[in-house]
């Protein structure tokens, strides 16, 4: 039986996805380096950053922490300028709040999840917040969810992971956790072969978890 549901953010709880992706591909373009979303979806499976590309282009050390920081710049402006919205999101959480403990486990930096869900209400449904400061390596290797577990003092078969993207299935099948796939358009060409289930909207995770 399952008492623990450890959630994924982005493309699970938030759209998005795909302003991460457009911020730092503009960054990169400034930099005359050209990458497709085929190329970061490949680099983001891998768990690796898309300044790869501008350090294989051979940019500094320097020029690459600058480009970094323009990109996080131009990140939060999408965040706060696009609707991010996932529809029905607080309504799932709020029914799966009376029968489960929950938490939050993502790769987002602190500053950007707080102003991801400043005045959304997701987090007052959730005992904790992971986020890439918190672990010591991030998806696809397991220790996210490991720490997910210890913070709810459970095991792994009693817990479930809702993820998006390969990279964090990867993450919790090496953390031997039960994951559910939920659909989004921006990693439906990821391999989810080693998901225990999937659903096209978080909307049928309540029914899925009545077993």
């Amino acid at each position: 039986m399952k008492n623990y549901i450890l959630f994924d953010n982005d493309g699970v709880l938030v759209e998005t996805e795909m302003w991460y992706y457009r911020a730092s591909a503009e960054v990169l373009y400034e930099m005359g380096i050209a990458m497709d979303e085929a190329s970061y979806k490949e680099i983001m499976v891998n768990g690796l950053s898309s300044f790869v590309l501008a350090e294989r282009a051979g940019f500094d050390a320097v020029s690459v922490e600058k480009a970094r920081h323009r990109r996080n710049e131009l990140y939060r402006h999408y965040l706060q300028h696009e609707d991010i919205t996932i529809n029905g999101v607080n309504e799932v959480l709020h029914a799966l709040s009376r029968r489960f403990r929950m938490g939050i486990v993502t790769t987002s930096r602190r500053v950007d999840f707080e102003l991801i869900h400043r005045n959304r209400g997701i987090v007052d449904m959730m005992e904790f917040v992971l986020c890439v400061e918190d672990y010591a390596r991030s998806k696809p290797h397991p220790d996210p969810y490991l720490k997910g577990l210890e913070c709810f003092h459970a095991t792994a078969h009693e817990a479930i992971v809702v993820e998006d993207s390969e990279r964090g299935l990867r993450a919790a099948v090496a953390a031997n956790i039960e994951t559910v796939i939920v659909k989004n358009d921006f990693t439906a060409a990821h391999d989810f072969s080693q998901a225990t289930h999937r659903i096209e909207t978080l909307e049928e995770l309540e029914n899925l978890l009545d077993f």
